[in-house]
C-alpha cells in the first residue's frame, strides 16, 4: 500500500509526515517515562513496528482490497 493515496496535494503530504512525526516523538516520551531510556527505546521500537505493520496491512483510499499485500 502506497503512504500517499493518490488524491492527496503537497499539503496533505506535508501534513501526514508532520502529524506521524510528532505523534512518534510522543509516543517515544511516554515509553521513557514509563519504561526508562532502555526499556523505553525497546518498547518504542516495538510498538512503531505493529504501527508500521499495521497501516502496511490495512486498505487504502485507492480501492484496494482489505489486506491485500503486494
Amino acid at each position: 500500500m502506497a503512504y500517499f493515496s493518490r488524491g492527496q496535494d503537497a499539503i496533505e503530504r506535508s501534513g501526514k509526515i508532520l502529524a506521524d512525526v510528532v505523534s512518534a516523538l510522543l509516543l517515544l516520551a511516554f515509553a521513557i517515562a514509563f519504561f526508562g531510556w532502555l526499556g523505553g527505546a525497546v518498547a518504542f521500537l516495538i510498538l512503531e513496528g505493529g504501527l508500521l505493520a499495521v497501516e502496511y496491512v490495512l486498505p487504502g483510499d485507492d480501492g484496494d482490497a482489505a489486506g491485500v499485500v503486494r
